[in-house]
């Protein structure tokens, strides 16, 4: 609708200001969208984690043989009966130093890995595929693998077919303890397996390193190997080495399938997590010790984790650093 100036030019009416009406739907409640996608997930990590962790807890501190659902409260007595299980302690000193050894080879290795990969100016994508199909395997699957077909202990395996090219005897790699060749079987098939996934943690690290860094090394006489990398690429992956050193202390403690199924029935080199699953589900069923070993189990490997991070520094501020 128009209308007339003092001038006699018509000019049009103000419009009137319409008041939109919100939105309705999924996108205008972004907490409904949140609860939407995010729900599933903790149902799901409350029903099989957080209850049964709390369950554990409970159940270390009650006379539970051959029932979940006890009723006899007997304290600290699980654990008393766990720790002076010498399986059991000598099982966490073991695999203490077994930590201590594995996890920096696995560092190392995959770290060498993903500076070849990162470095390579051709089929990149390929060798990167090859490196990290490993850690699609099944652990029992390699480990039959590593049991049958490599170190099976007879002429006919790999390992011994090797040697006896160079005229050494056959060696009994799972069947005896003394010397303990069978860490080495369960050395290489833990690195196997495991070294591809954090090969492609440090590859995403390598390539968020700024190219000007080198550059300005290089202007400054820096030489390009040892040193560039000493200076500059080791400190900028600082973060993610403390993440992959912190997911590989908590891999340690935890190995369970290849030792399973590599050492059968032996009972050195078990780790701790094969002696609870003996204690409670065993003959003896004994959930309440086996509970309580869990808990041991679990607050050594928080203990280790929070002091290899202290002294990383891991969760420090840069200006900490």
């Amino acid at each position: 609708m128009s209308t007339t100036t003092t001038r006699g030019i018509p000019s049009s009416a103000p419009a009137k200001v319409s008041k939109t009406r919100p939105r309705r739907g999924l996108r205008a409640n972004s907490t409904l969208n949140f609860w939407l996608f995010t729900g599933p997930f903790l149902i799901g990590l409350v029903i099989f984690v957080f209850v049964p962790i709390g369950w554990s807890i409970w159940l270390s501190f009650f006379d539970a043989r051959f029932t979940v659902t006890p009723s006899k409260f007997i304290g600290f007595d699980n654990y008393s009966t766990i720790l002076s299980d010498p399986n059991f302690t000598n099982s966490l000193v073991t695999f203490t130093v077994f930590a201590a050894f594995i996890v920096p080879l696995t560092w190392a290795l995959s770290l060498g890995l993903a500076l070849l990969v990162h470095r390579l100016t051709f089929m990149r994508a390929f060798f990167r595929s090859v490196f990290f199909l490993p850690t699609a395997c099944s652990y029992v699957a390699a480990s039959l693998i590593w049991k049958m077909s490599i170190f099976n202990g007879v002429r006919f395996g790999l390992a011994n077919t090797v040697l006896s090219w160079f005229g050494v005897d056959n060696v009994a790699w799972l069947a005896n303890p003394s010397p303990p060749w069978y860490w080495l079987v369960l050395v290489t098939l833990r690195l196997w397996l495991q070294a591809g996934f954090y090969m492609i943690l440090f590859l995403a690290a390598l390539q968020n390193i700024p190219a000007e860094l080198y550059e300005a090394a290089a202007i400054d006489g820096a030489k390009p190997g040892w040193q560039t990398f000493r200076y500059i690429t080791l400190p900028q992956l600082r973060a993610t080495s403390t993440a992959v050193i912190l997911l590989l202390l908590v891999a340690a403690y935890q190995a369970f399938d290849e030792f399973f199924n590599l050492m059968g029935k032996a009972t050195w080199g078990q780790p701790p997590l094969v002696i609870l699953y003996k204690t409670a589900l065993g003959t003896s069923q004994d959930y309440g010790a086996g509970s309580a070993g869990a808990v041991i189990l679990t607050l050594l490997i928080c203990v280790v984790t929070l002091l290899q991070g202290r002294f990383m520094g891991f969760g420090r501020g840069e200006e900490s650093k």
